[in-house]
């Protein structure tokens, strides 16, 4: 289109005094175009809410240019440089008078310019709390009742137990999933493998009734396809990062990935972790034992988070619930053991 528009204004020329050939055209055309695409280039991680921040700052900037301008703080060029200019013997009045307005008009362009860049600066760099001080009861990112939009990946929408994790109140907020998580769960529901196929079939009949739901909000996000250098970890940082979100995952590498880039994680596995109840020693339960243990003795029951319980002498009393007293714990890499005996 600039290419277009060059060679017509350098039609349009024919016949006038200044004529412009078409290749000129051309050059000019291609010129405007690749400033275009640099200025494009320099917005790429620039947002809407960026630029709402940076103008409140400017506004702010402005404004406490103005109130010093009020004050007439430009009379101490008056002061300053009068004298001097009147005593030049090559300038008169009319003269003098016309270089300290032109001073004082310089001065204020620079005082504002100055105070409005320093204001956009300091207003991007600074957090929601912050605005939070200097205003009370605003915040410029979704985070009272809306609630910060969160960010899902694939993990996150095959686990299922969001619905129920947003209607407990415990997290609120708008669900945006990405196109390519949405691309890499059909994927794998059209996988030869039972198991990636089930669990991708498993991911878009859970985001289908997220959707479906009146009270949980979703949205598929735009984002661009995955570039041959890119990993889905990476493009799931930007896509959090460009929209100012929490990033809801049950990867465990993706967790660490995104903590060490600073970004706000949901680890789904992590919350798991921290709802499970502590058990001490002491502690009475009632279990029904399914199976035995390593030692003939031993019979074997699970809570329902998956907690291992063995229960010494329990062997007698399979496929029956009994009622245990906890004596020991045992912390082993796929999770806690307790021991216990018939009460």
């Amino acid at each position: 289109m600039c290419e277009a528009a060059g060679v017509s204004i350098a039609l349009s020329t024919t016949g006038t005094g200044i004529e412009l050939t078409v290749g000129m055209g051309l050059l000019g055309g291609v010129a405007v175009a690749g400033l275009f695409i640099f200025m494009e280039s320099l917005m790429k991680g620039f947002t809407l809410r960026g630029f709402s921040t940076a103008t409140f700052g400017l506004g702010v900037g402005l404004f406490c240019a103005w109130l010093l301008t009020r004050v007439d703080i430009a009379n101490l060029l008056n002061l300053a440089f009068r004298e001097r200019i009147l005593n030049e013997e090559s300038i008169d009045g009319a003269k003098a008078e016309i270089l300290v307005s032109t001073l004082r008009l310089a001065f204020d362009v620079a005082l504002f310019a100055s105070l409005g860049f320093l204001g956009a600066v300091l207003a991007l760099r600074s957090n929601r709390d912050d605005f939070a001080f200097i205003i009370p009861y605003v915040r410029f990112r979704q985070d009272s009742a809306s609630g910060q939009p969160v960010v899902l990946d694939a993990e996150a929408v095959i686990d299922g137990r969001i619905p129920a994790i947003l209607r407990s109140g415990f997290l609120h907020g708008r669900l945006i999933v990405p196109r390519f998580v949405l691309e890499e769960l059909q994927v794998m529901s059209n996988s030869p493998a039972n198991l990636t196929r089930h669990r991708g079939q498993r991911g878009l009949e859970g985001l289908e009734q997220m959707q479906a739901a009146p009270d949980i909000q979703v949205s598929i996000h735009d984002s661009r396809a995955l570039a041959t250098d890119e990993t889905v970890p990476q493009r799931l940082v930007e896509a959090a990062r460009l929209l100012g979100a929490r990033l809801l995952t049950a990867n465990e590498t993706l967790t660490k990935i995104a903590k060490l880039q600073g970004l706000d994680v949901l680890n789904i596995c992590e919350l798991d972790e921290a709802l499970k109840h502590p058990l001490v020693v002491g502690d009475r339960l009632r279990i029904a034992l399914v199976r035995g243990g390593k030692d003939e003795h031993q019979g074997v029951g699970y809570l329902p988070d998956g907690t291992m319980i063995v229960v010494n002498h329990g062997a007698g009393e399979i496929g029956k619930t009994v009622e245990v007293t906890v004596i020991s714990t045992l912390q082993t890499n796929a999770g806690t053991m307790v021991f216990a005996e018939l009460h």
